[in-house]
Formats: C-alpha cells, structure tokens, sequence
C-alpha cells in the first residue's frame, strides 16, 4: 500500500492534496461527507490574494480589541461562553500576535501565497475553467478621511514585500468603479491578486479533474482514523478504506478526527456568512471590493453580488447569529446599488490556529498521517501550493515553500 493514499476532506486544500499526489503516481481516495467543494471553499470571495501576507493576529489587533469587545462592531462576534470554555487558545493567539513574531509570520505567509495566481491559472487550465478567473486585481476602500493614512501605510507595506498597488482618491475609485457610490475617500488597488466568479464550481472542477485521471471520489462521512500495520484505516458510513498514507485536511473538523488519536493540533474556527444580492439598474463592479470600515467582501458571483461577513466566533455548530450579516448588506447597500436577496443566507466555518499559519506536515509519531489545515481566510488561495507541499515531502522532494514555519510540531508535542 505504499503509493497509496487516503485523503480525508474534499475542499481546495484537500482537492489540491489529491491532485498533487496522484501527478506522483499515487493511487489516491478522497472522501468527504459533502461534494468536492460544497463546505468552507465554497463560502470564501474568491479571491486568489497573492497580497494576505499580514496574519490575522499581528501587532495591530491590539489597539483595536477595546472597540471589537462589545460586539458592536461588523469585523468580529464574540460568544462570551465560547472564549470562557477555551481561555488558552484565545490568550494563545493573542500572545502569538506580538510584535517579535511579526516578521517570521509574514515572511511565511509571504511563501505560500507568492504563486496563487499562477498555481490556480494552470491548474483552472488544465481543469477547463480558465474563463472563471478574472485578474484584475482587488479593490481595498476606505471612507473616513483616516483612510489616507491607512491606504498609504498598506502601499508602503505591500511594495517593501515585492507586492505592487497603486493609491486612489475619491476620483481614481470611480474611475476603477464608476458604479461604486462616491462615499469612499481612499482606495488601494492591488492588481497582482485574482478573483473567481464560484469558488465552490472552481473546486468542483478540480475534484473532477482529480476523477477524470482516475482517482476515486468518496461521499461519505469519516467516523474514525486508526493505524494500520501497513499504513492507514479510515471507517465511514459506507464502509472502511486503507492506504499506505492519510492525508487529513477536513479544515474546522480535522481535530475531531485527530483528538482518539491523542493529537491535539490547537485549533479552533472562526465563523461566517455570506449572502447573494442582485444589483439594480444594470450596476456592475468589475473586482471584489473589500469596505475596511464597514468589515465586509463585496464580489462579483456567478449567483449575484457576494456580500461577506466578519469574523463569528462563537461555538462551531452553534445556531446562526446573523447581527454581523445583516449589518454589512446595509453597509454594502450604501456602496454600491443593489436590490433583492437572491437565496438564503450561507454559514461556514474557516480552519484557524494560534498563529494565524496553516499545519503543513507529517504528524509527530504517526508514520504516514499527514496534516494539512489551518490555512484560515486563505485556503482557497493557498489549497494547490498545500497539496504540492505535502505531496513533494511525502515522496523524499524538496517542497516548493520552507515548511518549517507550517510544522505540526509547533503544537503537537
């Protein structure tokens, strides 16, 4: 069974695992509960963002936490019971937030998004969906006059790291944008990131390209991971698999999986929603747009205009707490002319770890089981640079990005 694999979780970080093993002649499985695509990867803005090198957690979250407690604002919901259940990670992540940290963290964000747009060109290629990418870039807004300063210092940060962008005005925005309403006063172009009209279709299209080479399509649910003598043993609602590897990257739900293992990867999710709005008198916008004040995505979708929420963190499977959503269609109305609701609103959860940094490796004393999750608000962009990476240290290669910033080891003893 050694050039086999089971790969547990069939969003873009797992599809890509799937793909990047079976180009090295593996014989690869890949089963979720779910269609290729239909669980995180689907809920994202698509945007392909060559530019998310800043973790979550950097040293600017402090002197914002004050305004972000009392959930009062659009960017974050706190649940109270949830952060008193697990204190250790919440103060783990914000220790990880110091400013020491910030240029490691950077430096390896910076590794495993600088191909984005590149690895996904090929791979939406090769997948017959090229016409789903758009690279025009993103559009970052501003409406307060503080937004000058904003915009600039984010200039100055992109282009120290090698990322071009290029300053707006009220004036340059409209030009960009000319249906977007004039109540933005800074903008910040950032051409060299991409976007998608279905992250969801564009997942899809890769499992089917994974299918179309011969590999196997479970939809099924894992209940549980043991080890076999000559690799791995996944058992699911419709009956068990072995291969010589498994590969787990089931996002918000790996560490459920791991836990009867006696690993503990540290992870926890951040909630969020999104909904879909038809426009009104044949508006347009041409790029995802993100409103930095009002903490929402606004994307142009195959099924309308994506709007986006912040962060949720309350309780993975608790019920749906729509204050933030709803408060950023209002805020996206304001931006830009848009009519009714077009289908129900979404809700998904995003893999996230202490350090803002995806797991990327073999698990410490477990031959053979490999990790790959945690890539939180950048696992569409970065799923096809994972796959490789895992694939490439599974066979003995040299990975296309340093893994020693991604290692399980850093919170798995």
């Amino acid at each position: 069974m050694t050039r086999t694999a089971l790969v547990l979780g069939a969003g873009m970080v797992g599809v890509s695992c799937a793909l990047a093993l079976q180009k090295r002649g593996f014989t690869v499985t890949l089963i979720d509960r779910r269609e290729p695509g239909r669980e995180t990867s689907y809920g994202n803005a698509g945007v392909l963002a060559r530019s998310s090198i800043a973790p979550l957690n950097n040293p600017s979250l402090y002197g914002k936490l004050a305004g972000y407690l009392g959930n009062g604002h659009p960017a974050l919901n706190l649940s109270w019971r949830r952060a008193l259940t697990r204190p250790g990670w919440l103060l783990r992540f914000l220790w990880e937030g110091r400013p020491s940290q910030a240029a490691a963290r950077i430096a390896a964000l910076d590794s495993i998004t600088a191909s984005t747009v590149e690895r996904h060109r090929a791979l939406m290629a090769e997948a017959g969906v090229a016409h789903r990418l758009r690279e025009n870039g993103t559009l970052k807004l501003w409406r307060s006059e503080a937004g000058h300063a904003a915009a600039q210092a984010e200039h100055h940060f992109l282009k120290r790291h090698g990322i071009a962008s290029r300053l707006l005005d009220r004036q340059g925005i409209s030009a960009v944008e000319p249906h977007l309403n004039p109540i933005f006063r800074a903008g910040l172009l950032i051409p060299s990131n991409a976007s998608v009209d279905s992250p969801g279709a564009v997942t899809a299209a890769y499992a089917a390209l994974f299918a179309g080479r011969g590999g196997q399509i479970v939809q099924a649910e894992v209940k549980a991971l043991t080890r076999q003598d000559a690799g791995w043993r996944a058992a699911t609602d419709k009956g068990t698999f072995e291969a010589g590897i498994a590969v787990v990257a089931l996002g918000p739900w790996s560490g459920d999986l791991l836990k009867p293992l006696g690993l503990d990867p540290r992870l926890d999710v951040e909630r969020g929603y999104h909904r879909h709005l038809k426009p009104e008198a044949r508006a347009t916008l041409s790029r995802p747009i993100y409103d930095v004040d009002a903490a929402y995505f606004m994307a142009p979708m195959e099924q309308g205009y994506r709007v986006t929420s912040g962060v949720d963190l309350s309780f993975r499977d608790a019920p749906d707490a729509h204050r933030q959503i709803d408060g950023v269609t209002e805020a996206a109305r304001e931006a830009f002319p848009l009519g009714a609701v077009a289908g129900e609103t979404w809700r998904g959860a995003r893999p996230t770890l202490p350090d803002s940094l995806p797991m990327i490796g073999e698990a410490p004393g477990n031959p053979g089981l490999w990790l790959a999750f945690g890539n939180q608000h950048i696992g569409f962009s970065t799923g096809p640079i994972t796959g490789e990476m895992i694939a490439a240290m599974v066979c003995g290669e040299t990975p296309p990005a340093d893994p020693k910033p991604f290692r399980p080891e850093r919170y798995i003893g």
